[in-house]
């Protein structure tokens, strides 16, 4: 039998990664801001449902944290009702949130003050690989914590990395979506100028898909952008956010990142046009926009 953990937040992400644990065996009580959502999660995967974050941290060996940014982390672990209250002392906490590097170097040392122990330990594969215990998770802070966490970690993630100390998984993890976000948005741009151009746009990805011009973000967003399908796989609002953290760590490094400020900019003109709980391919949208033309 695996060790009991205490999961909060069941969100796109959170809800198949909290199922993974389950099925590896790991006795897993969940908490989410939404009761309705963590009842039904419950039923379908067993487990048991907590009234508080406090509350599902009691009796966990580990506590793992999949929320929206740094304020809800902070909330979740050390508010009123904080997981912090509710757990042993030695206890491991581990955030797979995308937040702020700063804000995870401050939350981990507020709890190692406490006695536990924090890994800042995003994740990157989407909700596809979020459900069959594939991600790629990169963790920072001590070794002895890593170690701990790696049967955790095995039955949510395939790719699993130590990168280095508290906060250096939150800097990998967001340098790495600023990437995604701007081969997304120049796969957008590419076929708006097809399009506008007058060429078959589904020859045009063909092409891309056996060249160079071959991507990840290809395999997964051409054919949603052709259907004006943005079913949230990871939603505009959180890329965005993703993004403006990663260009605050350049600006930090004296580093510049043009690409992600320019894909910054047309994500924001997307969130303008309402569609911040759209999947961020409806990046295209603004590019459609922007140039006048629809695919």
């Amino acid at each position: 039998m695996g060790e009991a953990v205490g999961f909060i937040g069941l969100g796109i992400m959170g809800s198949r990664m909290a199922a993974c644990l389950v099925r590896a065996g790991h006795e897993v009580t969940v908490w989410n801001r939404t009761r309705e959502k963590a009842d039904a999660w419950a039923e379908e995967h067993g487990g048991r449902v907590a009234a508080t974050p406090r509350e599902a941290a009691e009796g966990a060996a580990a506590v793992i944290s999949m929320v929206v940014d740094g304020p809800q982390v902070d909330r979740v672990l050390l508010g009123e009702d904080g997981a912090v209250h509710g757990a042993a002392e030695g206890t491991l906490f581990v955030d797979c949130s995308t937040i702020a590097p700063a804000d995870a170097r401050r939350i981990g040392r507020a709890l190692e003050e406490r006695g536990h122990m924090f890994l800042d330990a995003p994740v990157t594969g989407s909700s596809p690989k979020a459900e069959t215990g594939t991600l790629t998770i990169m963790a920072g802070g001590e070794g002895r914590a890593f170690a701990r966490a790696r049967p955790l970690f095995d039955a949510m993630g395939e790719v699993i990395l130590h990168v280095g100390p508290m906060g250096d998984g939150q800097v990998v993890k967001v340098i790495s979506n600023a990437v995604s976000a701007s081969n997304c948005a120049t796969l957008a741009q590419a076929l708006v100028v097809g399009r506008a151009a007058g060429v078959d746009v589904e020859a045009l990805v063909q092409v891309m898909a056996n060249g160079s011009a071959n991507s990840t973000m290809l395999d997964l967003k051409a054919a949603p952008m052709l259907a004006h399908d943005y079913t949230p796989l990871f939603k505009l609002a959180h890329m965005v956010k993703d993004v403006g953290l990663a260009l605050e760590e350049g600006l930090a490094a004296g580093a510049p990142f043009p690409s992600a400020a320019l894909a910054h900019e047309l994500y924001a003109a997307a969130m303008g046009r309402g569609l911040a709980e759209q999947d961020f391919a409806c990046v295209l949208e603004a590019v459609e926009g922007l140039a006048g033309v629809k695919l």
